[in-house]
């Protein structure tokens, strides 16, 4: 029996291995996609505005409901965890809000939100409003 050291060997395709690559690419991303979706998950009546623009995706959404609870990222939360929530994002004065009230909301309550956006030195504040179209 003669031994080779270089013995030929006809390649093959293995599409067993491939098959599990391209499932956990699509895992990938559809876990990325369904981060990049921003936050509705609290059904509210947005005040109208004839001059609302566009804004890119927020960082980061507050949602004021009509009875004056605050929830982020569906989590209920108070005014000082919600000052600590905008300090701990890093650079405050870089993070992006947008706040979404009720329009039966208190107005108390939104700028209970406001005060402690600027206590933790928060700049970008935007605010959800439902466009409707200028009159003549």
């Amino acid at each position: 029996m003669k031994l080779r050291y270089f013995e030929y060997r006809k390649a093959r395709i293995e599409i067993i291995p491939m098959i599990d690559v391209m499932l956990f690419l699509l895992v990938f991303f559809v876990i990325i996609t369904l981060q990049m979706i921003p936050d509705a998950g609290v059904n509210l009546q947005l005040p109208t505005s004839t001059q609302s623009v566009d804004l890119p995706h927020p960082k980061l959404t507050v949602n004021v409901a009509p009875d004056g609870t605050i929830q982020v990222k569906g989590q209920t939360m108070t005014d000082d965890q919600l000052t600590a929530l905008f300090q701990a994002s890093g650079d405050p004065t870089k993070l992006e809000l947008t706040i979404a009230t009720d329009k039966t909301t208190p107005f108390q309550k939104f700028m209970n939100v406001i005060d402690d956006a600027r206590k933790a030195n928060v700049t970008d504040i935007g605010i959800a409003a439902q466009p409707i179209a200028a009159g003549p």
